[in-house]
């Protein structure tokens, strides 16, 4: 259509630009395609920065047979790369331009803290997503006065887009700080903080530690209680058993539990493990029933506590 021979330079699409530092200089990866392949065309790369008063300074040009490019040396901005398709006759196909920033990256604008029980998840938000950046996450259960000191007085969690902080020690009617910054290969942003609590549901709490184990026929029967014939007795009992559901599923456990009264109350211990068919598919399990547990060492008999209830 009026160019030499009929052939049109195909037009660039799917550009994007990649930074990354290496010993403290910034590059750029440009990456591009076209919807088809001309032979003998090359691409025209034009890179620009813009200034404080928003006009914009051609930084580099470049010609490549390549769909890719690296760019080197490149100094903190705000930078707007233009690749084109030209043919041996000088003729251009359609453009495709991508903006790309080179700067430390801007603080969270907001973080939402979502309460569970034992647990809280922070997620941050930017005002402008930016799919180069991740969060660091640092948490205490003390606010810190000067933002500065948060490196040296609270804990590092880890790199990532959200954080689930779970804990047996994060406890209902308690504050909790999570002071949260934004990391990308440029640098930091100042930290954020925000503070939160664990739910305060009571009846959930109680699911959490109850229904879900005694759902399952192993909890119901460590913790079933059997009638003990009088007071301040004591009965030992080993149980296994394997069977088939209604479903036609195999299930098995192994058990063992010491069950005793005292002044008319009831107590047990046991240890147990299962395999069992659940709605949401198997389930294995190892329970224990007791109120402490502790690992003792063979060598000396000192004994180091794991929980305490």
């Amino acid at each position: 259509s009026g160019t030499v021979n009929g052939v049109t330079p195909p037009a660039v699409q799917h550009l994007t630009a990649e930074v990354t530092a290496d010993s403290g200089e910034y590059q750029v990866l440009a990456r591009w395609d076209t919807p088809k392949v001309v032979k003998g065309v090359s691409f025209l790369l034009r890179l620009t920065v813009t200034a404080d008063d928003g006009s914009e300074r051609l930084v580099s040009t470049a010609r490549t047979t390549e769909t890719t490019y690296r760019f080197t040396q490149l100094a903190l901005g705000n930078y707007r790369l233009t690749v084109r398709a030209v043919n041996a006759w000088g003729q251009q196909g359609d453009p495709a331009s991508v903006s790309f920033r080179i700067a430390a990256p801007a603080a969270p604008s907001r973080i939402e803290l979502t309460p569970g029980y034992f647990q809280i998840t922070a997620t941050p938000h930017l005002a402008v997503y930016d799919p180069t950046v991740q969060f660091e996450f640092w948490f205490s259960e003390k606010q810190i006065a000067d933002i500065r000191q948060v490196e040296t007085s609270t804990r590092y969690l880890g790199t990532a887009l959200y954080w689930i902080a779970a804990s047996i020690n994060i406890k209902p009617g308690h504050d909790y700080y999570f002071y949260i910054r934004s990391v990308n290969t440029v640098g930091k942003s100042a930290f954020v903080e925000a503070v939160g609590r664990a739910s305060d549901d009571a009846e959930g709490y109680l699911d959490f530690f109850k229904g879900k184990i005694t759902e399952s026929h192993l909890g119901k029967e460590l913790l079933e209680k059997v009638e003990l014939t009088e007071d301040n007795a004591s009965r030992l009992e080993e149980f296994s058993k394997e069977w088939k559901d209604a479903s036609d599923k195999w299930n098995a456990m192994w058990a063992v539990k010491i069950e005793q009264t005292k002044d008319g109350k009831h107590y047990v211990a046991g240890i147990g493990l299962s395999m069992e068919d659940t709605e949401e598919g198997k389930l294995s399990q190892f329970l224990v029933a007791a109120n402490r547990i502790a690992f003792i060492d063979p060598a000396n008999g000192n004994e180091t506590p794991m929980f305490v209830a």
